[in-house]
């Protein structure tokens, strides 16, 4: 038997709660893991609330991300003992996830834990961190480079916009910082951000083109917010999109793209090649400073993930969530 957050879908409505499960329900896969640690990212907000149609197939255990030991395994490249790290490939919406002592899941999905990391940092990471990677990956990919002027950051006080700023500030690049929290400058200036702009103007319609001032972006935002940094960047400047905490419309001209030459590089973490997700592990190794962690995450036990849940949702939580399923 091992506990978990199951969420059901029938007559009596949508519910989350924390449940004992027996190990014949665990669905198909060829490695067993023993789940250490997960976390509680927007999506699994969704989910827990079912404030979004994320949940795909009923009963679920969310948890988009886990690390863990493995007990069990029939894949080639994953053996018993190893200590693992899952993010995305649909778990936690079509094949249950990390929030629960234990998933089993496809080997192919795994990704060794980089030796710079404990179990617990690692998911301080998490999708959230690994996505901010893919971000940084895709200015550098595009010739984003520290000399070429400001990248903003939207979103900057959430997961992905904390672990971005300390990535982009630790590899030389002036950080500005979006927020609509003004009471989080001093946490976001401590991660890296050399200055802090009011999320309201950008969260507006604005026009095509604005004042050219970023050389660069990482939004988690969309809707208006990435229309109007996309209208603000410089002549071929990039913006890496990842989010749509303010919506999944794009309410913008193609004026940016084509007078400009800005381009809109959209980042996927959820099946993002797995050599991909190899190098962002890696790069996060040699990058990210585990001391700045602790400032982003902070640690909840599981049944506290369901009512931080709807916290997370309405922007209410700083930086990452640990879920420590094990208490």
């Amino acid at each position: 038997m091992f506990k978990a957050i199951l969420i059901e879908k029938d007559e009596a409505g949508y519910r989350a709660g924390v449940t004992e499960l027996d190990d014949a329900r665990l669905p198909e896969g060829d490695v067993t893991v023993r789940v250490a640690y997960s976390t509680l990212n927007y999506k699994d907000g969704l989910a827990i609330t079912g404030k979004g149609p994320v949940v795909r197939s009923f009963p679920m255990v969310p948890g988009i991300d886990l690390v863990g030991t493995v007990e069990e395994s029939t894949h080639a490249g994953v053996k018993a003992g190893d200590t693992v790290v899952l993010n995305g490939w649909g778990v936690g919406e079509t094949h249950w996830g990390g929030l629960a002592q234990r998933a089993r899941l496809k080997g192919d999905w795994l990704v060794p834990l980089p030796a710079a990391f404990t179990p617990r940092q690692a998911m301080a990471i998490g999708t959230a961190g690994y996505t901010a990677m893919l971000c940084v990956m895709a200015l550098e990919r595009h010739g984003v480079t520290p000399d070429k002027g400001e990248i903003l950051v939207t979103g900057a006080a959430g997961g992905v916009g904390s672990v971005a700023v300390t990535l982009l500030a630790k590899l030389g690049y002036t950080v500005v910082a979006s927020t609509g929290r003004p009471e989080e400058a001093d946490y976001l200036r401590a991660l890296g951000a050399a200055d802090i702009v009011d999320r309201a103007q950008f969260s507006n319609p604005g026009k095509p083109l604005a004042k050219e001032r970023w050389a660069g972006a990482v939004d988690t935002v969309g809707s208006h917010t990435l229309a109007n940094v996309c209208a603000s960047t410089k002549y071929r400047g990039v913006v890496a999109a990842c989010g749509l905490a303010q919506g999944m419309d794009l309410p913008a001209t193609v004026a940016p793209f084509i007078l400009r030459g800005v381009t809109l590089a959209g980042v996927d973490s959820v099946y993002c090649p797995r050599p991909e997700r190899l190098e962002a592990w890696e790069r996060l190794a040699a990058t990210l400073d585990p001391t700045q962690l602790e400032r982003i995450a902070h640690e909840i036990g599981l049944a506290e993930a369901i009512p931080v849940a709807a916290d997370l949702l309405a922007g209410k939580v700083r930086g990452r969530i640990v879920v420590d399923v094990n208490r």
